[in-house]
């Protein structure tokens, strides 16, 4: 079997391949010329053509870091399973006339040219989106191009769009993306909610956007005002140095299945739920509830761990609110629906999640 046959195994055996021309679009486009320059590996050495295993390790179901500045990763070709589901849920046509956010490497944009749609995709980084361009151009895809630009002007040249994804964790929808989406349009984004990025599809209405919740994800953060902060906004992650031991309450019993689930409820539910990266050698982050200088963190095994002063009283806050996840019958992610109203930079608003309500109520 060769590795592009094992990474169409991959994502079919994960659900994400809904339709013959998502699987075919998924063969057709060669990802490794998308990742021509290299990237991190799962060591966390930089992996390039060439090297032993390297078709290997391009064709996983794994997001692939390409671009690293001061430590931090900035670019990346996401998660294929994460990118098969987004879209999916875009539901592309051919001829659709589609406005990406976040060129990334342009292995994305290949996917939707190879779906048939006529794709406008706008980066703001300059030599992330000149190595894009050129990824395009060796791959032969001429139904894509790539605009250096911000991405929360989008590209009124070439409006309307049928369709809009972003491919960056932002804080809410581009006031003018939502001029540019045609009447009957779908936006499928990456939103902020609890110090993760969980997706929305928004279609369009006369009213304010209305969204559902796709699934939970985590993408690095767009710049500028698609990542303005605003009166609903959760706290920034946590992130290290803390101490290397915590002290730990006894579990709540949480299914792992559920830690999303009860991660978006409770963001929903208080503000000061978010994400606690890097806390432990044996954990790369998990959902906290943080106060200056404490906080109360959940492990998906039900853990809570609690530092600081306030560290007790927000671990029984934070087991409390498992407690009304429960009561309320475990809603899970999908099952919301979210409101959206303008926020962030008056200047440059975005729209911003501002009420939740499950279907139950």
């Amino acid at each position: 079997m060769t590795a592009i046959d094992r990474y169409l195994a991959e994502l079919d055996a994960a659900g994400v391949l809904t339709g013959p021309a998502l699987a075919r679009a998924f063969r057709a486009v060669p990802r490794e010329i998308f990742v021509a320059a290299g990237f991190r590996g799962p060591g966390g050495g930089w992996t390039v053509p060439g090297d032993p295993g390297f078709l290997d390790a391009v064709y996983r179901n794994a997001a692939l870091v390409t671009k690293v500045h001061g430590g931090v990763p900035v670019s990346s070709s996401s998660q294929p399973s994460l990118m098969a589901q987004m879209l999916t849920a875009l539901d592309v046509a051919p001829g659709h006339r589609v406005l990406e956010i976040g060129a990334g490497t342009g292995y994305n944009a290949a996917l939707l040219a190879a779906l048939g749609a006529d794709v406008t995709s706008v980066e703001v980084q300059e030599d992330v989106a000149a190595a894009a361009e050129a990824a395009l151009a060796r791959a032969g895809v001429t139904g894509a191009r790539v605009r250096r630009a911000d991405g929360w002007d989008g590209a009124p040249g070439r409006a309307p769009f049928d369709r809009i994804i972003g491919t960056v964790g932002v804080t809410g929808l581009s006031a003018a993306w939502w001029e540019q989406l045609a009447p009957d349009g779908v936006v499928v984004a990456p939103i902020a909610h609890g110090g993760l990025h969980p997706v929305l599809v928004v279609r369009r209405t006369p009213d304010r956007p209305e969204a559902r919740v796709l699934c939970p994800a985590g993408f690095m953060v767009a710049a500028g005002a698609l990542a303005a902060r605003h009166a609903g906004s959760h706290p920034s992650p946590v992130l290290p140095p803390l101490p290397a031991e915590l002290p730990t309450v006894p579990p709540v019993n949480l299914d792992l299945e559920g830690y999303h689930d009860l991660w978006f409820f409770a963001a929903a539910r208080d503000r000061r739920v978010t994400a606690a990266p890097a806390l432990l050698a044996d954990h790369l982050g998990g959902l906290a509830l943080c106060e200056p200088g404490s906080l109360a963190a959940m492990l998906p095994d039900g853990r809570i761990r609690p530092h600081g002063p306030a560290g007790e009283r927000l671990a029984g806050d934070l087991a409390a609110l498992v407690a009304e996840w429960r009561a309320a019958g475990s809603p899970p992610l999908t099952a919301w629906r979210v409101t959206l109203a303008p926020g962030g930079d008056p200047a440059r608003p975005v729209w911003v999640p501002a009420a939740f309500a499950t279907a139950g109520g």
